[in-house]
């Protein structure tokens, strides 16, 4: 237990010679940007994600087999668009992944801009959203997290990868000594599910409180958050700043 306590507590302050340097608590904040972003486009914008692609994938099914509350071309708007993001990252990291500070940098910026451009637009149109604003709202949310997506996977903390959590679970469990593995890492992978669960739990507390446009105002004041602090190490050269 003492060893899990450890690993989470290094994982939200990392010491000085952490092999990934600043980045864990980083993308710790990113998983919960995830959580609070998931949270709002489930149950503002018609039952979409636009962070976890898997639920999007099988919504769409729901959808064309008729079962209600679906809206299929939301489900893939919510797909179309995460995909453009993921391309968007990758363009980002090919010019800015030689350091991972600056990548951080550099795509939480684009990131933070495109849900600030979310958050006015949720308080400028009214609610219930029309077809319009869906429309609008899944696409900057969509890209937004698909560009965080495909920065967490190029930046490669392990088990810090801000969406998804499948493999996570898996790797708690199928790691354990029970089961015949090291029994590493659970400190960390329990820090990225609790920050998920968090965000996703403050997210929608405040869509209950019919406060919904404030879950975007919390992501992009998180994201404001990262670019400040990726922009003190942007010019590190410390080991961590390349992939290992």
């Amino acid at each position: 237990m003492k060893q899990h306590l450890t690993d989470a507590w290094r994982t939200v302050a990392p010491p000085r010679d952490d092999p990934h340097g600043p980045l864990p608590p980083l993308l710790v904040l990113l998983t919960i940007v995830t959580g609070l972003v998931d949270a709002f486009s489930y149950l503002e914008l018609g039952r979409v994600f636009v962070a976890n692609m898997t639920g999007n994938v099988v919504f769409l099914a729901f959808a064309l087999g008729g079962a209600p509350g679906f809206v299929w071309w939301a489900s893939l708007l919510g797909v179309a668009t995460f995909i453009g993001g993921a391309f968007l990252g990758g363009r980002i990291a090919s010019a800015r992944g030689v350091h991972r500070g600056r990548h951080l940098l550099t795509a939480a910026s684009v990131q933070g801009a495109i849900v600030l451009v979310a958050t006015i637009v949720a308080f400028v149109l009214p609610t219930p959203f029309g077809d319009a604003a869906l429309v609008v709202l899944i696409v900057l949310l969509g890209v937004g997290m698909g560009l965080q997506n495909a920065t967490a996977r190029a930046i490669a903390v392990p088990d810090l990868t801000t969406t998804v959590l499948t493999l996570t679970l898996v790797g708690i469990s199928a790691d354990s000594k029970p089961a015949g593995g090291a029994g590493g890492k659970v400190g960390r992978r329990f820090v990225s599910i609790a920050s998920m669960f968090v965000g996703a739990l403050i997210g929608s507390a405040l869509v209950t409180a019919h406060l919904a446009p404030f879950v975007l105002v919390l992501a992009t004041v998180l994201l404001a958050v990262i670019v400040a602090r990726a922009a003190r190490f942007a010019r590190s050269t410390d080991a961590w700043t390349t992939k290992p």
